[in-house]
């Protein structure tokens, strides 16, 4: 058994056979594990390492699951026989893992000897063997999280420094051209890596190239200075000065550290006589609770070799700026040498700030006149690092858009600090600048309206309690709304908090009461919106058409008429920018005021736009509810085709098994109520129907309006099929429902419409139905006609699905009609048509009577057999209700044997599973 994390993520059985992973979220799992394999690791870190943004509530279920799943498949391949085990402690889970088990430990292993083998060739050889490890980017297929990031960079890192090593022993060997081809592929991919750019120069001078060796230095040198604003360093200097001379050493040095080193300025004072300053704005006013958050923030900025640097990211109005100053200035006092600060304008109204007068203003304001400013932000940028070195200083960077705009504001000094506040992600700062993410997010309940009190007084709070809670609620917790409705009130004394609420009831006008002057929540969406590229700005104004606020990759494709993949693309650039925000299971959501945003942009839409979004949308979920209800069932006729006319999607959700199936119909049971409440009636009929595998299951969960809407659907259209079938499926649940004459009404003529459409299938269906409610009227003798019929309909046309399903209804009846011998013929003969099958609640069902034909003939041990078997396959389909019933059966069955007790213990378990 092996594990790989130099590339794609995986693990090999002992046959060397893919053991099969699963999701990117378990993959990240294993590889947290593995690189810390034999020390424990919390749930804690887990979920950090699951979660780029805010973890969801469920964030530590999600983690247990995975590691349950891990544990599952280890075991199933025999681990621990082999030194694998994957073991839990406290809060913290740990893997055990032999030696030589990992791929990035063989490889540290290899390089480790290379470095002290004394002859060339010896350590040539186990740095190949090292590098051909290596079968991509590491971690490849595990989630982008800072944590990942990290151990992904130290890994590259400790890669390109492997190959450097083998370019040094190749020239060593007299292969210098060897050495250049192997450095010129990793300087393609890395051209800001100064040592690597150095030893190709050597390399290709070694190799007789000299201008190929001079051009990558020009070229590099530009790259430094058009990107990052700095000149070349130390090594990249020397390289070239000595192909310039013609220096050609006997071995080439080691690559020496990269500093960015600039000579010092004619005009500035030496450094020991700047001033301190103080650039910050003042501190927020009525700035309340981020208790978490400020933690998070000092943790981030403690420091390290390389000084430190925090992101605060999150949606417009989310408090960013507050956040960071109301730090900044608690903890002015570990800054002595100054407070610098700059709003870059990234996500305003006005144009961005040019950084050149930054780096400008910086530079003044510690002391440098401006006579003796360099020209040109690399110049300038360069300054601003020498003099910021050896310094205490805390930067704040405010409103960026990129890392680009950071990058020169960045001081140099160990012990300073930056804090920059963006709504975008900026993984390239994190990815480079090491910068700690800090998400932040709406405010709780609690916190917004303590947030309302600092503004108003406690008293106004105390006066409207619920009120208070309902705006809060209606401001979606995000800081600039409450504020605005808080000086709204604040503005006119006479008017309580329960006005405000009212007009914020309103979701049409809702973000048109959130203004104040020129200050609102719809100008600074807005603001996040018009910068978005073209795709994901079409999706953002297309999530306006959804039912409800959460959305996936197959929804929104459908909603913008997209591939799957552009959209979840789309997905990903609107998250970065905090529009959407990222959940479990790949799906995201939208916070409420957001939504409304994208709604209000949705109405502004081509009214023939707006149509073909919703039609698409609605054909979404009716190819995909087929699909689940085929899944759920195997071998049922689909209930419908789709309308003439419908977009048939590019691609749909897969489903795993009947209970991924039926997951995903009860997920989605809310959205798709609204998504039919404005569907056209020729999709209205079909949609409802698409969910009636988990109709079956959950037959009093308050169906009856919804079907009911279904038939006057399907009446309006004409449709005779779908009359037939929402009949069989209405009346169905109104026997469960027990409204009895409502059910014969509604079924009666379900069949004979269903022979009209030409549908056998749904002939015979709606005679079981039909058949069912006359039984339960005891009308056995016309219940039995009926299933009789269906029975030689199903058996005509040679539905295997509709025979179990009328030998299931029959051996019911006979069984009630005190023939249980026939009723057990019926029952075995349905189940041998369903052997090959998976469990199904139609098998539970089969054992079920079956076991009781049998209670009945005093055959008590084969009952038992029986019912066993049926409460197997209940509990494996997940299905309570089924479970509950086999087990009053069973219970039923004990009793008439004499076993009291065991009959006890059944009903009980089967009364605590009715009770859920």
């Amino acid at each position: 058994m092996k594990f790989r994390l130099l590339g794609a993520v995986s693990a090999e059985d002992a046959e060397g056979g893919d053991m099969g992973l699963g999701p990117e979220k378990r993959r990240s799992v294993l590889a947290l594990l593995l690189l810390r394999r034999n020390r424990a690791v919390s749930v804690a870190q887990l979920i950090e390492a699951l979660w780029v943004a805010e973890p969801p509530a469920n964030a530590r279920t999600v983690v247990q699951s995975h590691i349950s799943r891990l544990r599952a498949l280890l075991t199933e391949q025999g681990a621990a026989g082999r030194g694998v085990q994957l073991a839990t402690a406290g809060d913290a889970y740990t893997l055990h893992l032999p030696e030589g088990r990992l791929d990035v430990e063989q490889f540290d292993t290899l390089v480790a000897a290379a470095r002290v083998e004394p002859h060339a060739v010896d350590a040539t050889d186990a740095l190949e063997h090292a590098l051909a490890l290596w079968r991509g980017p590491a971690l490849t297929g595990t989630v982008a999280s800072p944590p990942l990031e990290a151990w992904r960079q130290t890994l590259e890192e400790n890669r390109l420094a492997a190959v450097e090593a083998l370019a040094e022993h190749y020239q060593k060997l007299g292969d210098p051209a060897r050495a250049a081809e192997l450095l010129r592929a990793e300087t393609v991919a890395h051209p800001l890596r100064e040592s690597l750019v150095s030893a190709l120069m050597l390399a290709l001078f070694r190799a007789g190239r000299q201008c190929d060796a001079l051009d990558w230095y020009h070229r590099t040198r530009e790259s430094l200075a058009d990107r990052l604003g700095v000149d070349p360093g130390r090594a990249l200097n020397a390289a070239y000065e000595r192909i310039l001379r013609g220096e050609i050493p006997t071995a080439p040095a080691a690559p020496e550290p990269v500093r960015h080193l600039v000579p010092a300025p004619a005009g500035p004072p030496a450094i020991e006589n700047f001033p301190a300053v103080d650039l910050l704005p003042r501190a927020p006013r009525g700035f309340h609770g981020r208790d978490t958050e400020l933690a998070t923030l000092a943790d981030a900025v403690r420091g390290g070799p390389d000084g430190a640097i925090a992101l605060i990211t999150g949606p417009a109005g989310v408090g960013k700026t507050s956040l960071a100053l109301h730090w900044a200035h608690r903890n002015a006092g570990r800054f002595p040498d100054g407070l610098l600060f700059a709003d870059l304008g990234g996500f305003s109204d006005r144009p961005d700030r040019d950084l050149d007068e930054v780096v400008a203003e910086f530079l003044a304001a510690l002391g440098v006149a401006r006579e003796d400013l360099p020209a040109g932000t690399a110049a300038r940028s360069a300054l601003y690092r020498r003099i910021t070195t050896g310094r205490r200083l805390l930067v704040v960077v405010d409103n960026a858009r990129d890392t680009a705009q950071v990058r020169p504001l960045l001081p140099a000094g160990a012990d300073c600090v930056a804090v920059v506040t963006s709504r975008s992600r900026m993984l390239g700062l994190v990815a480079a600048e090491l910068a700690r993410p800090l998400p932040l997010n709406v405010l709780g309940p609690d916190e917004s309206t303590a947030l309302l009190a600092r503004v108003l007084g406690q008293a106004r709070i105390a006066a409207e309690p619920e009120a208070a809670r309902e705006l809060a609620q209606l401001c979606d917790g995000l800081p600039l709304a409450l504020r605005i409705a808080a000086a709204k009130i604040a503005a006119d004394p006479r008017r309580g908090l329960g006005a405000i609420t009212e007009q914020l009831r309103h979701e049409q006008r809702r973000l048109g009461h959130l203004a104040a002057e020129e200050i609102s929540v719809a100008s600074a969406l807005r603001i996040s919106y018009e910068q978005l590229p073209p795709t994901p700005a079409r999706l953002f104004r297309t999530l306006g058409f959804h039912p409800g606020p959460v959305i996936d990759a197959y929804t929104a494709a459908a909603l913008a008429d997209l591939e799957p993949d552009a959209a979840a693309q789309a997905l990903e650039q609107l998250a970065a920018t905090h529009l959407v925000t990222e959940t479990d299971g790949d799906r995201y959501t939208l916070h409420d005021l957001v939504w409304l945003y994208a709604r209000e942009l949705g109405s502004r839409t081509d009214p023939a736009e707006q149509r073909l979004a919703r039609e698409r949308l609605a054909d979404q979920y009716l190819y995909t509810g087929l699909a689940a209800a085929q899944t759920a069932e195997p071998g049922s006729k689909p209930c419908c085709e789709p309308p003439e006319g419908s977009h048939r999607p590019r691609a749909i959700a897969e489903f795993a098994g009947t209970e991924d199936a039926i997951h995903w119909l009860g997920a989605h049971r809310e959205t798709l109520a609204q998504v039919i409440a404005g569907a056209s009636p020729e999709r209205v009929w079909r949609l409802v129907l698409t969910q009636w595998p988990l109709i079956l299951r959950r037959l009093r969960d308050g169906w009856v309006s919804q079907l009911e809407h279904a038939l006057d659907a399907a009446l309006e259209c004409g449709d005779l099929d779908g009359q037939s079938q929402v009949r069989a499926m209405l009346g169905w649940v109104l026997v469960s429902n027990r409204r009895l004459p409502e059910a014969v009404t509604c079924l009666t003529p379900a069949a004979e419409l269903a022979a009209r459409a030409g549908n056998q299938v749904g002939r015979a269906v709606a005679l079981v139905n039909l058949a069912a409610v006359q039984a339960e009227l005891g009308d056995h003798t016309a219940a039995g006609t009926n299933l009789t019929q269906a029975l030689e309909i199903a058996l005509a046309i040679g539905h295997t699905h509709t025979v179990t399903l009328a030998l299931q209804h029959l051996a019911r009846h006979l069984l009630d009609t005190d023939r249980p011998e026939q009723a057990i013929e019926r029952a075995l003969h349905g189940l041998e048509l369903t052997a090959d099958q998976t469990p199904s609640s139609r098998r539970v069902l089969l054992h079920t009577s079956c076991g009781e034909a049998l209670s009945v003939l005093g055959r008590h041990a084969e009952a038992r057999s029986r019912f066993q078997e049926a409460l197997v396959e209940a509990e494996q389909i997940g299905h309570d209700e089924a479970t509950a019933e086999v087990l009053g059966a069973l219970a039923a069955a004990e009793d008439a044997a004499g076993l009291a007790h065991a009959a006890t213990v059944h009903r009980r378990r089967a009364d605590e599973l009715g009770a859920h």
